[in-house]
């Protein structure tokens, strides 16, 4: 029981600190510094001395500075009275921001009608700077009301118009802010693009404040990507930078967020002395925020070493901090460690209290992820009481919640994948225009030199008869060049037509498997659980009865795993080596064939999402014929990546074939395999003898 509980709970105490945040309105008033300064530096570290409360997994708009003259007042009905008097030029504009920023506190909606007037007379009186200036002070609002997609559109036009006026400050300000909307929305890929420019141009600056924040800000979404190594190495860069400045807060934010890397990587020591150095620096700038999160992370590495005694205190100190920021996640946080620690000292009513009390703190402030994780550990609650229907069902709650949070992500990936096939097609049909056209073009230039030779001297009929020859062979050889060339266009959209769609059929069987079939298998089952409590039954019908909920069971994991087949969740989320690594895990673990997997080059590369299923599937077809006719007992697989080039190799000790019998064998595994290799224009070698094993050997062009 312990063990279960302490394997759920890796990441549930993890408090992840970031700087950008709704933390803003004073923050920018007053300060002749910011007024003359090209760079950010006095802007973060107002934003950094206004933070009140720690934002988890979350940016909101890098908030561009606004300076109104000194004598301009800052009470809401001052500036209220004075927006009349306004001419309408760029005073006016800052002014109407100023306004709309008084009201962020009560009434976002009258906040962002200030900033579209803002916005409104920033166009009308040509003023670039006044629009970019009002679209980060709506993106703020948008975030905070949930409208990612908006906020996105607006930050996009902001980097358009950056560019436009050769700003590069504006330029990299603008640039975090969209990488910001991306994240909010789940498109990682966009958005590490967009952090990494912001902080190229930020770099030219030589600003060491800027450099350091732009690094930790790259940790924390490496982290959320899972690529850790790649994290660590930002963090560290964040650390030594802030450390050498002598700036207490960033140092102690990114020593915070280096720890949670090491602790994803199990390395628990190294990320106990980092949050150690972090509590030093919180009690040493008296930052509530720093401190309340290295208690809660320092705790979190108690539980993944078993130490329930030592991990309550810092629970308490979290929790006593937490009275005075009031911040909902952290309160959740604490009640969950007061339930593991409950559970370990076998108190399952007070364990049980503690969680149902963080559970309705997800519902109160819809934080679903961390619902999920509650559900789970009052499952295991309620059944180390001997609750197997209570448990039961909060299992049932979990994995419905969790299922439904997946299906959001296949659906964004999925029309994402849609998006790249429409401009693949485009950029063709266009490819296809120009050549037409050079092909007119050339024959329009031999017909010209044809009529000229024609119009010669008759002494020279001879070289034009000899010409005209040479045309027509040369017109020959262009037409079938030409035909070739449409056939293989034509064989390429077939195939890659097929396995679009197939790869579109099997989300589609995937997400009716588990959303409409898994649904009613798991509330037939609800419904026998119910109906077993309201009648009596002998002994014999009794088991009977247990037998068939036992089957029922087996069928909901057999289409949940079929439901995986098709549409694996590591595959969209964490990529191709992790997808196939947990494909390898599901074949050991049944016996029927012991898969030994390697792979170079994939942990630091991310491949492109049509090449990563395509590979997937190939690999998949490959281990599906080893086990289906090798009768094999063990099988190596084996990828690199390196110099733009997929290498796969696959062997096994089975029984071995013909190779040259491939060609003509009539079923499709092979020829689902040849097919999707010639789709990524790549190569295959097949090498086997009768009695001693296959070996397959595949290049991809990757680039």
């Amino acid at each position: 029981m312990d063990t279960n509980m302490s394997a759920s709970v890796r990441l549930v105490h993890t408090h992840l600190l970031v700087y950008f945040g709704g933390y803003k309105k004073s923050c920018f008033q007053g300060s002749s510094y910011l007024r003359n300064s090209p760079v950010i530096y006095g802007i973060f570290r107002s934003i950094l001395n206004c933070m009140q409360k720690p934002i988890y997994l979350l940016f909101s708009a890098l908030l561009l500075y606004i300076a109104l003259p000194a004598q301009t007042p800052t009470n809401r009905d001052s500036l209220l009275r004075l927006l009349p008097l306004a001419r309408e030029d760029s005073n006016a504009v800052l002014l109407l921001i100023r306004i709309g920023q008084q009201f962020e506190g009560q009434d976002l909606d009258k906040a962002k009608q200030y900033y579209d007037k803002a916005a409104s007379l920033s166009k009308k009186i040509r003023y670039p700077l006044g629009i970019i200036k009002s679209i980060a002070n709506q993106t703020f609002v948008l975030n905070q009301q949930g409208k990612f997609d908006s906020s996105l559109q607006l930050n996009l036009e902001s980097v358009r118009l950056s560019r436009q006026i050769k700003d590069s400050v504006y330029l990299a300000k603008t640039l975090f802010n969209t990488g910001t909307s991306y994240r909010n929305l789940g498109n990682y890929e966009k958005a590490v693009a967009a952090y990494e420019e912001g902080k190229q141009l930020f770099m030219r600056f030589g600003d060491s404040f800027t450099e350091a924040l732009s690094s930790d800000i790259l940790q924390v979404v490496y982290y959320e990507l899972h690529q850790y190594q790649k994290a660590i190495e930002f963090g560290q860069h964040a650390v030594a930078l802030a450390k050498k400045m002598g700036d207490q807060y960033i140092y102690g934010l990114a020593l915070n967020n280096l720890g949670l890397n090491y602790i994803a990587l199990n390395q628990l020591p190294t990320a106990d002395s980092l949050f150690k150095e972090a509590l030093k620096v919180a009690v040493a700038t008296d930052d509530k925020n720093l401190e309340q999160s290295s208690y809660l992370n320092l705790g979190n590495n108690m539980i993944q070493r078993g130490e329930y005694e030592s991990m309550k205190p810092l629970m308490d100190k979290a929790l006593a901090l937490n009275k005075e920021l009031g911040i909902p996640e952290s309160h959740l946080l604490c009640l969950k460690g007061y339930a593991y620690y409950y559970t370990y000292k076998k108190d399952y009513r007070k364990a049980q209290l503690f969680a149902e009390e963080a559970l309705a703190i997800s519902y109160a402030n819809d934080l679903k992820p961390q619902r999920v994780k509650v559900l789970d550990q009052l499952s295991g609650i309620a059944h180390a009481r001997q609750n197997m229907l209570l448990g039961n069902q909060y299992a049932q709650h979990s994995a419905l919640l969790s299922d439904s949070l997946l299906n959001g992500t296949i659906q964004r990936t999925t029309l994402e994948l849609e998006e790249k096939y429409a401009s693949a097609a485009k950029v063709a049909r266009i490819k296809n225009l120009e050549d037409e056209q050079a092909l007119q073009q050339l024959s329009l230039r031999q017909k010209t030199l044809l009529n000229y030779f024609l119009l010669g001297a008759a002494v020279l009929l001879g070289i034009i008869f000899f010409l005209s020859y040479r045309n027509y062979r040369q017109k020959r050889f262009l037409q079938q060049q030409q035909i070739n060339e449409l056939e293989a266009e034509k064989k390429q959209m077939a195939t890659e037509a097929v396995l679009k769609g197939e790869e579109k059929e099997r989300t589609r069987l995937a997400r009716d498997l588990h959303d409409g079939l898994g649904g009613m298998l798991s509330g037939i089952k609800y419904s026998f659980q119910n109906m077993k409590g309201n009648l009596i039954l002998t002994q014999e019908n009794a088991q009977d009865f247990e037998r068939s909920m036992d089957m029922l069971d087996s069928s909901i994991r057999e289409m949940r795993r079929v439901a995986h087949n098709l549409m694996p969740e590591a595959l969209v989320k964490f990529g191709l080596d992790t997808a196939l690594k947990d494909f390898f895990k599901e074949i050991n673990r049944s016996g029927i064939l012991k898969v030994r997997y390697q792979s170079i080059g994939l942990d630091t590369t991310s491949l492109d999402q049509t090449l990563s299923i395509t590979v997937y599937r190939i690999i998949q077809e490959l281990i599906n014929n080893t086990i289906k006719h090798a009768g094999a007992r063990e099988a190596v697989v084996q990828i690199s990546l390196s110099d733009g080039q997929l290498s796969i190799t696959a062997e096994d000790n089975g029984k071995g074939f013909d190779p040259a019998k491939v060609k003509g064998v009539k079923g499709i595994g092979w020829s689902n395999i040849q097919n999707r290799i010639d789709f990524l224009k790549g190569t295959f070698d097949i090498r086997s003898v009768p009695g001693h094993g296959c070996s397959v050997q595949i290049e991809l062009p990757c680039k």
